[in-house]
């Protein structure tokens, strides 16, 4: 049985004057050498373990050639960069990435199974508060998770 890389937890950081952010330490040996970070959804950004993002890249790769899955591609690929933390374990997030993400000072690190969303934390306040947690909960239901 393959393992798979399992990303969890919340972790405060904050981000320098150039743009770089230290990957908690927790995060880096499920990362590896080399990752990808791209434009999430919601208004994060994600990052991928190279395995995972290859994954990733190829399901997008499958998708009908019609309009919405171009843009679809189009959105996680144009502004993808792969990635390698210096000694400290800090990397580079480019300023388009930065802009769209609203990333300026205090971030937060998500762990959300395969990948790893970047949040700045007023978004992350904003965005997830759970207090419809039983409704969802109910609708996951049909995906067979049951509480």
């Amino acid at each position: 049985m393959q393992v798979l890389p399992m990303f969890m937890g919340e972790y405060n950081h904050t981000i320098d004057s150039k743009g770089r952010i230290i990957i908690p330490a927790r995060f880096r040996d499920e990362l590896g050498e080399e990752f990808v970070i791209t434009q999430g959804l919601d208004g994060c950004l994600f990052l991928y373990p190279q395995k995972d993002w290859q994954e990733f890249a190829a399901k997008l790769s499958a998708l009908p050639g019609n309009k919405d899955a171009r843009q679809l591609q189009r959105y996680f690929l144009a502004g993808a960069v792969f990635c390698e933390p210096d000694k400290q374990g800090r990397i580079l997030i480019p300023a388009k990435l930065r802009e769209n993400a609203a990333l300026e000072k205090d971030i937060v690190f998500v762990g959300v199974l395969n990948k790893i969303e970047i949040w700045s934390r007023e978004r992350w306040e904003n965005n997830n508060n759970y207090d419809n947690m039983d409704a969802i909960a109910e609708q996951m239901s049909q995906f067979g998770i049951n509480f």
